[in-house]
């Protein structure tokens, strides 16, 4: 749910932000196969939450990024992409405790059919990460990685020139991240995600246990359980900050000019969102 939010507040300015929430219920759905009485339940939580994010958590984020287009125009370290990296991320657990009751009042009705329909689409989704990460041949797959690394800078700074594309080439060819091994976490967690609703649907332990149970849960989702993954997931945020500090440093006036241009952008329209009752 809260992915589905992330993602609709990520297009908001080309969605409009009044979509977000039968954006989110779409995805929702498509996952759990919502029954009429789950149906109600979701979309009255993710109008909630919009409209507690539009009112609480916007303007923290047009100050985010007033931040951000000011420093935008200097040079930068790995240990302050990471700063920032870290930054965004503690922002997603307020709305995940924000949905924290909905999602606790929906787990403790589904059904078998639903776990089953969920499993079906981890199953679709895990092929579609394949596809897109896990190319047997290396070159295509370093390519792949490449051209996805390049179209998000590209999104700040504009369009980057030879020497730009070659270091991230370059990084990707040396990065710590290995696509078969983040496979086989995201399938140790979708088990442990289905695993964990299943017992709470089973023991039924009452709505104010289930919800301090789900609350517990959703505030180390972002943490894998096994200590080597997360030692190794540092190595590659430290590898991806590392290459985020190079990237910027060789930003020419001109791209450094547009990424404020584009942060400013958004912060006006988040400011305008968040002062707009309608």
């Amino acid at each position: 749910m809260t992915l589905a939010v992330a993602l609709a507040a990520c297009s908001l300015v080309k969605l409009g932000y009044g979509q977000a929430s039968p954006i989110a219920f779409r995805w929702i759905d498509g996952y759990v196969d919502l029954d009429d009485a789950q149906s109600l339940i979701a979309r009255s939580a993710l109008d909630e939450t919009v409209a507690w994010h539009r009112r609480t958590q916007l303007p923290d984020y047009v100050q985010l990024l007033g931040r951000a287009e000011s420093e935008v125009l200097a040079d930068t370290t790995p240990e302050r992409m990471c700063a920032w990296a870290g930054e965004v991320r503690s922002r997603m657990d307020p709305i995940l405790q924000f949905l924290a009751p909905a999602i606790t009042d929906v787990a403790l009705t589904l059904a078998p059919a639903q776990f089953a329909h969920i499993e079906t689409r981890f199953a679709q989704t895990n092929d579609e990460f394949r596809d897109e990460h896990l190319q047997r041949n290396l070159q295509r797959r370093q390519r792949a990685a490449t051209e996805r690394a390049v179209d998000r800078a590209e999104m700040l700074y504009g369009k980057l020139d030879d020497a730009q594309r070659a270091l991230v080439a370059d990084s990707v060819r040396t990065s710590p991240y290995d696509a078969e091994r983040v496979d086989a976490e995201r399938k140790l967690r979708q088990q442990e995600a289905l695993a964990f609703f299943r017992r709470l649907r089973a023991t039924n332990p009452g709505r104010e246990e289930a919800l301090l149970q789900v609350r517990a849960y959703l505030h180390v989702l972002d943490r894998s359980p096994r200590d080597t993954y997360r030692v190794y997931a540092e190595r590659v945020i430290a590898h991806n900050c590392a290459l985020a500090s190079a990237l910027h440093n060789g930003a020419n006036a001109e791209q450094r000019r547009n990424a404020a241009r584009k942060l400013g952008g958004w912060r006006d329209d988040l400011r305008a969102l968040s002062g707009d009752g309608a």
